[in-house]
């Protein structure tokens, strides 16, 4: 069984590796297609090369087969045709499973949401009765108007759902990392020649201000920054990615699996984790603000094909 609330006991355990906004001035956003499905050509690669963090290494060399990706995330208007078409209730819309001496409100449907810590409340997160996709900061938050910015308040499980109805999978870690890199050696940091930020993550000292140099102070619509090498938009920033790979970390108190990519909450003075190489290990049963997922289609033939 889903153990969500004992998961939003221990959020400061779980999300410490790490609102919405407009499009700025000046900026826009990619309108992509359909399914904006790109292939990505199969090939070797060094996965987790130079690893800042203990779980990215050792590096080593990984082949991956040629497979179709989609260029964005999944999207709150995708999600929306989804639920539409089959009904589905996502794990946050859900009731938790009793739990003798929790706080009332972690006995009612909800998620996780970042909050800027304050004197009087130094938690980075805390549990939101009414958090969910349609809702992701909770009951006063909406996404009218927002059919282009990446669905969040989505579970492992959510993500495997939604996958199966539109008949692809998740992407593997390695088909992941493989794919940010573009084919090309990852910067440390993604930056332009002129040292302006060319992804969604927090400028700034986290977690008290974000600058918003990049132009979003939140979540960005896909599409609103340059593509990698292969077309992909927002494989680093914007929202954590889910994968099909399992992981293992120490006191995890259900299944994890891999998360890739960082986040819009990830800054250069805590986390740095806005790189291919870089990974998480999240519960399965919960979803936060900053997690997302695209998917990838293992069983449509090449273009050579």
């Amino acid at each position: 069984m889903m153990q969500r609330l004992l998961l939003a006991f221990s959020l400061l355990v779980l999300l410490s590796a790490c609102g919405d906004a407009s499009v700025p001035a000046g900026r826009s956003c990619v309108v992509l297609p359909d399914k904006g499905m790109q292939w990505i050509p199969g090939g070797r690669f060094t996965m987790g090369a130079e690893p800042h963090y203990p779980e990215e290494g050792p590096p080593r060399e990984v082949a991956v087969d040629g497979f179709w990706m989609a260029k964005h995330e999944v999207t709150n208007a995708e999600f929306a045709a989804f639920v539409k078409a089959t009904g589905y209730k996502t794990m946050a819309e859900r009731d938790p499973p009793p739990l003798p001496g929790a706080p009332p409100e972690m006995l009612q449907p909800g998620s996780a949401v970042f909050t800027v810590p304050t004197a009087e409340n130094n938690s980075w997160w805390r549990w939101e009765v009414g958090a969910q996709w349609r809702h992701p900061s909770g009951q006063s938050s909406a996404i009218a108007g927002e059919d282009a910015m990446p669905v969040v308040q989505i579970a492992y499980q959510d993500a495997q759902a939604y996958a199966q109805w539109a008949g692809m999978e998740l992407p593997s870690e390695e088909q992941w990392e493989y794919a940010a890199r573009g084919g090309a050696p990852a910067l440390a940091e993604p930056l332009d020649d002129h040292g302006g930020p060319q992804a969604n993550y927090y400028q700034g000292v986290f977690p008290q201000r974000d600058m918003g140099t990049d132009g979003f102070t939140g979540r960005a619509p896909v599409g609103c920054f340059k593509p990698n090498g292969y077309g992909l938009y927002d494989m680093i920033g914007n929202v954590w990615e889910w994968t099909s790979s399992g992981g293992d970390r120490a006191g995890a108190i259900e299944a994890v699996n891999v998360i890739k990519g960082g986040s819009f909450l990830c800054a250069a003075n805590y986390c740095a984790r806005y790189r291919p190489a870089a990974r998480q290990f999240q519960e399965r049963g919960l979803g936060t603000d900053h997690i997302g997922f695209r998917l990838v289609d293992n069983e449509r033939a090449g273009p050579e094909q």
